[in-house]
């Protein structure tokens, strides 16, 4: 699905060079591409090759890896593990990133739980919540603390993004407490647009909306389908 961001970097990247957001958001499907590149002992590829896997055009291509000054070599392309390294650096993902989950409901559980984080460099270091009933429970490997100690947290784990699972109602009042305890960032997977900061960089994932706009293209499909039928000769009917 994909995400809607208020502010996707106010800070210029690891390499100084200044990335447009949309070559930004690419980044991470090359890097997966890449991964899997070298899971299957694949040392070279081509614009071409990357353009299919990634549904995107070479040139494209060629413009986004050269922000990160990767520009490939006529007849060979581009060397695997050096062009994963690059995009690592740029996304800042030649480290982990402690990351801190508030809400401890199905959606909170779920997102402590799942393998992918760890795996892409991102470290659950704490999960809160304030219902009594979920402090203490263990999520991810790490024990439910109560939302009060989000500051201490913070601080002594060096925290700078925030995970959102909580209702709608309650996500502006996480917002503000992460932001108070001093998390740079936010994922915010409850569905509604978040007052904050300009200086917040926060991305929105909101499944209903994805939904929606999958119904939209849906409802054309059997709508020309419905024309077709309509519109062919009785012949090819019968």
């Amino acid at each position: 699905m994909n995400a809607l961001s208020n502010s996707l970097c106010n800070m210029p990247p690891a390499s100084g060079r200044q990335i447009p957001e949309a070559a930004v958001v690419r980044l991470p499907l090359y890097l997966r591409i890449l991964n899997d590149l070298i899971a299957d002992n694949c040392t070279q590829i081509s614009s071409e090759q990357l353009a299919a896997l990634s549904g995107q055009n070479a040139a494209k291509v060629r413009k986004d890896l050269s922000y990160l000054g990767s520009y490939g070599t006529r007849g060979v392309g581009y060397d695997v593990s050096y062009l994963l390294y690059q995009i690592k650096r740029e996304l800042g993902l030649n480290k982990a990133w402690p990351v801190v989950i508030v809400g401890a409901g199905n959606l909170g559980q779920a997102l402590g739980n799942y393998g992918g984080l760890s795996n892409r460099g991102f470290v659950v270091a704490a999960v809160v919540d304030t219902d009594s009933s979920k402090v203490g429970s263990v999520v991810g490997g790490v024990k439910v603390a109560h939302v009060d100690e989000l500051p201490q947290i913070v601080q002594s784990k060096s925290v700078s993004i925030g995970i959102i699972a909580v209702p709608a109602q309650h996500a502006q009042s996480a917002a503000d407490l992460l932001i108070r305890a001093g998390v740079g960032s936010i994922l915010n997977f409850a569905p509604v647009i978040l007052n904050l900061p300009p200086e917040i960089n926060v991305r929105i994932v909101d499944m209903a909306l994805e939904l929606q706009i999958l119904s939209f293209y849906e409802q054309c499909r059997i709508d020309a389908l419905e024309v077709a039928v309509v519109s062919a000769p009785e012949s090819v009917i019968a």
